[in-house]
């Protein structure tokens, strides 16, 4: 069951957002999900509360660098992805997460700021890799981007990520009215009403784009109903 970590040490990327998209689109697959809240925002611990049962994904709490280890642990059983949402800051969590990791993704929008927060990830990464011999997959996804207009500050940013010779997806997150509003009202994107959100269309297609990508990279076991599925087909 992989872990993914999303980080970048400053906050306001849109880190929370591409995690619950990934989510709820992974649990959409029918894949048994289970986030790490260690935001100390909690947004993610909030939505869960008032969308109340969401099929196939479990949020953990509080979570900090002494218990992360052992929630990985203790839920092995009853999960295929993991999902790390770490705070917009630099602190040991993000080491302690990292070397969990089986791919860590670094949401970065088109500005500086992002990309100095994203850089010191990155910066983590290579040190883990040549001080330890530890390589861990990773991937800059882009956030916030207006679907329009491609800024001179966005441009700047991917010519930056190209020189480092850093993998940045296919895939951007697209600025969407529903992106924001499914923390106010819970749920996913697919429970939301398509006559009282705005191009929620153009939103679920996004993510599910950008999951399906995530995917790729990095792969988990079928979910539960498929390995049940195809057991019964063998037993036919």
């Amino acid at each position: 069951m992989p872990v993914i970590t999303f980080a970048n040490t400053k906050g306001g990327a849109g880190k929370t957002t591409a995690v619950l998209l990934l989510a709820t689109e992974l649990a959409r697959q029918g894949y048994r999900v289970t986030i790490l809240d260690a935001d100390p925002q909690h947004w993610i611990s909030r939505w869960h509360e008032i969308s109340g049962h969401v099929e196939n994904i479990s949020v953990i709490d509080f979570v900090t660098t002494a218990s992360l280890p052992q929630h990985i642990g203790e839920n092995r059983h009853n999960t295929d992805y993991f999902i790390i949402d770490l705070p917009g800051a630099r602190n040991p969590l993000l080491a302690t997460a990292v070397g969990l990791s089986d791919h860590v993704l670094i949401p970065i929008q088109g500005c500086a700021m992002d990309a100095r927060g994203g850089a010191q990830v990155l910066e983590l990464l290579q040190y883990l890799e040549e001080k330890a011999g530890i390589k861990i997959g990773h991937s800059v996804v882009l956030t916030r981007v207006n679907s329009m207009v491609t800024t001179r500050a966005l441009q700047i940013v991917k010519a930056l990520l190209n020189e480092r010779h850093v993998a940045v997806l296919d895939t951007a997150i697209i600025e969407r009215s529903a992106f924001r509003d499914i923390f106010d009202c819970g749920g996913t994107l697919h429970t939301m009403d398509p006559m009282r959100v705005s191009n929620l269309d153009k939103a679920r297609e996004n993510a599910l784009r950008f999951a399906e990508e995530i995917m790729l990279k990095v792969p988990g076991r079928l979910p539960v109903a498929v390995r049940l599925a195809n057991a019964i087909r063998s037993a036919a």
